[in-house]
């Protein structure tokens, strides 16, 4: 009956562990660059406020634009008059000559209910405001597209960064496994008295060494996957795998871009169109504004509250309507707008200095990332080569080792310098990759990526 129970027991854990294990691997997220990019421009929360700034500024065009449509308002009052103001009247009016009488105006009770309307008919800084407005959207849509370069930019560095990591853990457990199988050599000859015990002993501290080195870079490859998943908004605690990608060394067009044409630069520009128009929206005080505006009221007068009331109860009602146009011409403000016009014509100056800026940065950014290609091309094929004779000289090195021409020290110095090499080499992959994304950066292609 135990055995019948522990095998039911056995059964039903392994289908459990299978079951939940395959829930496992296919809840892992498999990623490529591409899929990481754009996991980012969905999720990442700038690249969100981006796209809501683009949504807003469609609203912004549409208060702007209700400046020029008409107004319309309505109003109602109900107002008691305790105490009537008593005005005083010649008693002649009313056939008492040199008397003075006090007469009461008005009435205790007065509604009033009616409906204004206003519109624009001349407004230069309304017209000026429609056109900032639409370059507001343009200014959004251009911020928009900088953002996502800058998500691309940052996700492909950390996604090489956590790539590169992964090789140095792979050439340490390759140095692992080979130091280890040494070890497992010298402990034979050490058995059968052909080879000292010290040299076991510092075979074993390389092996614990490697050990924690290995250590080291699995918890550095999940720190940078952890900063991969924060950087595309990704839930910290979902498992990713990266898709394996071949780091080679390809073309690049050299070409000097035209900075004029990059997001960096473009952005710019719109600052400098929207300084226009806010200068252009201070001197807009110096011209007239000319509105139309009309109303229609309806008033209740009485003693006694007025609604319902009909002139049988002593409440009477009326209305009474006005058309006008009403014209204001500006002459003298105390110098205010010159000052405003001024401060915006400042603000201009200070952003075509910017540009100038900007124009000779951009230029910087692509001639370093050029420099900085050719430096890693260069680089990678030594670490390359470097990686070969590293590889000829530990084969050398185990064979005399393994003849009695060479020392235990040799032998671990050989391990120690191939993987140094490999890891290099790595670095210079790593190196690359930057600068190619630097290069493709400041010719305005990071989109190429997505």
């Amino acid at each position: 009956m135990k055995t019948q129970s522990y095998r039911r027991k056995t059964l039903f854990l392994s289908v459990f562990a299978l079951l939940f294990g395959g829930f496992l691997v296919n809840a892992q997220e498999k990623l490529s660059l591409k899929d990481a990019i754009n996991y980012a421009l969905e999720n990442k929360a700038d690249a969100k406020k981006a796209k809501l700034s683009v949504e807003n500024s469609e609203h912004l065009i549409a208060e702007v634009r209700s400046r020029a449509l008409p107004q319309i308002n309505a109003s109602g009052n109900l107002m008691y008059n305790p105490i009537l103001q008593e005005m005083a009247m010649p008693g002649e009016i009313v056939g008492l000559p040199g008397q003075t009488l006090l007469v009461a105006f008005g009435q205790k009770w007065t509604a009033l209910g009616g409906v204004h309307l206003s519109q624009n008919l001349f407004d230069y800084s309304v017209f000026t405001g429609l056109k900032a407005a639409k370059t507001t959207r343009e200014f959004y849509k251009v911020n928009e597209q900088l953002t996502q370069e800058q998500v691309i930019e940052a996700v492909a560095k950390s996604y090489y960064q956590i790539f590169i990591t992964q090789q140095k853990l792979e050439t340490i457990n390759q140095t692992l496994e080979n130091t280890q199988k040494v070890q497992n050599t010298v402990q034979g000859l050490v058995d059968n008295g052909l080879a000292k015990k010290i040299d076991l002993d510092r075979i074993k501290v390389t092996v614990v060494n490697l050990n924690s080195t290995k250590l080291q870079l699995e918890n550095a490859v999940k720190l940078q996957e952890n900063s991969l998943k924060f950087l595309i908004g990704m839930q910290i605690d979902k498992p990713i795998e990266l898709v394996e990608e071949s780091i080679e060394i390809t073309p690049v067009l050299l070409a000097t871009p035209d900075v004029k044409k990059l997001t960096q630069y473009q952005i710019l520009e719109t600052q400098k169109q929207l300084l226009v128009y806010n200068k252009e929206s201070f001197k807009a005080a110096y011209y007239p504004t000319l509105s139309l505006t009309a109303n229609y009221n309806y008033q209740g007068l009485g003693d006694k509250l007025p609604f319902g009331k009909t002139p049988a109860e002593g409440v009477y009602w009326t209305d009474f309507s006005t058309i006008g146009l009403n014209l204001n011409i500006p002459i003298f403000s105390g110098f205010r707008t010159r000052s405003q016009v001024r401060q915006a014509q400042n603000q201009l100056d200070v952003l075509e200095a910017d540009m100038q800026e900007a124009e000779l940065a951009l230029n910087f950014a692509f001639e370093n990332a050029k420099t900085q290609i050719n430096n890693s091309v260069i680089t990678i094929e030594n670490q390359k080569e470097n990686v070969k004779l590293a590889q000829e000289v530990l084969d050398n090195t185990q064979n005399n080792y393994l003849n009695g021409l060479a020392t235990l020290t040799d032998l671990i110095e050989a391990e120690n310098s191939l993987a140094e090499a490999k890891n290099n080499y790595s670095n210079a992959l790593l190196e690359y990759k930057v600068a190619e994304i630097e290069l493709i950066k400041s010719k305005g292609e990071l989109n190429n990526l997505k």
